[in-house]
Order: C-alpha cells, then structure tokens, then sequence
C-alpha cells in the first residue's frame, strides 16, 4: 500500500492540490521519481536520499517509485522534496501514516536533514486552508504562513524535528505572524518646494487613480515627484494587503514574514525587457507590473523603453491582469497599478 503525503502546484498566486504516493516494492533496486516534473524536482531523490544519510538513516534496499499526481501537471521547483521525505517515512513505518493526515507539506531539504525555505510559503497555507488542510513548512516561513488566518502552521527545522512531533516527543509550537511594517517612511510632499502645479496634478492623480506623465527638463523634478505619489494613496486594505503579499511571496520578497501596509512602488530601469515587465521566465514568475499590483509602476525616461515592452503593457492596464503565455506554463497574475511616467521634451 503506498503511503501518502499531500502538497502543493502553484499557479500564478494560486495553488492546486498534488498527492504525492510513495510505495516501496520488490524488484531492482531504484529510486524513481515520476510526475511531470522538471529538474529541480528531478533531482529531489538525491536531496532526500542524502538528508536520510544526514539523519542517520539508510534507504530501503528495495524499489522506490515516488508518483507526483496528477501525472499530467507540470510540477516545478525544489518545495516537492519535503513531502516526498515524509511520505517515504510513512511507508518505512517512521512516522505513523495516520498522522499526517490533514497536513500538506512544501519546504526544499539540505543534505544534513534541515529544511530550508521556499518561495510561496503564503499562497500555499491560504490554499491548504482552503482544502481543509494544515500547512507543514520550513521554520523560516513560519511568520509568513501564519498570516494565512485560521490555517494550522506547522513550521520545522528539520526532518528529525518533524519526527519527533509526530511521535509525540518532542512538540512544535504553532508560528506567529511576523511584524507589520505600519511605520515604514515614505517619501512625502512636504520635502518639495515649489512645483505647485505638479503637486497640484499629483494630487489629483492619487484621488481618481488616473494614470500620469511628467515631461520636463533633466533636474525638474519629475522622479522626485513620482517617488511621492505611494505616500499620497491610503494603505492597503486587509484585502488589498493579502493580494499584494502573495505575489511578493511567490517572487520570494517577504523577509522573515514580514509585510506592509504602504503601496508597491517599482521602478525598473529602462534596459528592462517584456518579460521582466510582464513575468515569464522559465517558472514564469511575476514581473514588475505585478509586483506594483495596487501601488504604482514607474518608468523613468519612457521612450528608452523598447516599443514591445512598452506595448505589453497594455493588458494589464485595461484588465488589471496580465496573462504569462510560456510553451510550459499558462499562468494569470493580478496587475493593478497606477503608471507614472517621465520623458524629456
């Protein structure tokens, strides 16, 4: 009988479900990996098999197929090794199989058994709360999964740590949520003087959410004003809060799980290409317009910008989405912004 250990597949800043079924049989002796997965994920048998040896365990000398399934989902990156650890000591007989029912489980093993962190470690403990699921991770990501609400966090150190838990010798506490940044210092208009009518159309700009352009000479102004627009917006709403914070947790921006209320606000140099602006990449991860999603996206020196990446982003300034079309991935991000400009005449 295969023992089995639930976990994660994001998409976008979505999650899906993955069942992740280790069986060990007769036969040659092999630890074979299938699934669909990419190289990181190809790789986690020799991250499991060494972080065993780290802990002082041998593997079975027996035939090992570890199935990621739905077998016809892309799986990527290095969070799939934990689980397929855990499932593996549930069909040793380690760890009791019963016990980690109602968990699933993300966090990348180092080779002496200690769990390190991933990216994504909010989305998925929102998404496991949605299945009805308690989220295990890496004791890093503990302060960032537990602003997930009412989802139970089990955060670990380390594989040994997790065993002792389960066998009732050693209990984990539950994580805190990590600190909220309400006094961070923004930018603000009282440091410019004069320019009363760029304040003036700044002002407006921040009360109707309209889009803005500054044209002037070198040594205007014009950035300054444009890094002072976020200290005009309200902070984030709880709503707005959560949404933002999950797109910086996919793109691995939250530090120690801590998050705040003030408004995104990115600059990418004008050198910077469609898919840094959009998202893409091999994991198609977010760009900058999602990364200033319900703050403002700025773009100092805008006919720099090259014309396909000035036109990408057009999508997401008429949808408040953008959509990352890659041959491997299909992936949706939100991308609500204000776009601030600034060009000479």
């Amino acid at each position: 009988m295969a023992a089995r250990v639930v976990t994660l597949a994001f998409d976008g800043v979505n999650a899906v479900r993955v069942d992740v079924e280790v069986q060990i049989t007769g036969g040659e002796v092999a630890f074979i990996l299938v699934g669909l997965g990419d190289k990181a994920v190809g790789e986690s048998r020799e991250r499991v098999r060494g972080a065993f040896t780290g802990m002082g365990l041998a593997l079975p000398h027996r035939r090992i197929i570890a199935n990621l399934a739905p077998a016809d989902l892309p799986k990527v990156g290095s969070h799939y090794d934990l689980p397929v650890a855990l499932a593996l000591m549930a069909a040793m007989g380690i760890v009791p199989p019963d016990a980690l029912e109602g968990w699933a489980a993300v966090g990348e093993l180092s080779l002496d058994g200690r769990i390190v962190p991933v990216a994504g470690a909010l989305p998925a403990a929102v998404a496991a709360g949605g299945l009805g699921l308690g989220l295990i991770c890496p004791e890093a990501c503990g302060a960032e999964a537990a602003w997930a609400g009412e989802t139970r966090v089990l955060a670990a150190p380390s594989l040994i740590a997790l065993v002792n838990h389960f066998r009732g010798t050693q209990m984990l506490s539950p994580p805190k949520p990590g600190t909220m940044l309400d006094a961070e210092r923004v930018p603000d208009l009282r440091d410019v003087k004069g320019q009363e009518n760029a304040k003036r159309a700044l002002e407006i700009a921040a009360a109707g959410g309209h889009n803005l352009s500054f044209i002037g000479p070198p040594g205007s102004g014009k950035s300054m004003m444009a890094q002072r627009l976020p200290g005009l917006l309200p902070p984030l709403t709880p709503a707005e809060l959560l949404e933002t914070s999950m797109v910086h947790s996919i793109a691995g921006l939250i530090a120690r799980g801590q998050l705040s209320r003030s408004r995104p606000f990115r600059a990418p140099h004008h050198s910077a290409s469609m898919a840094a602006l959009t998202g893409g990449g091999h994991r198609a991860k977010p760009g900058e317009v999602s990364l200033a999603h319900n703050g403002v996206l700025f773009l100092d020196e805008l006919p720099e910008f090259g014309t396909q990446a000035l036109d990408s982003l057009r999508q997401p300034l008429e949808t408040g989405e953008v959509v990352v079309a890659r041959a491997n991935a299909h992936v949706r991000y939100p991308a609500r912004f204000q776009l601030v400009a600034a060009m000479h005449p």
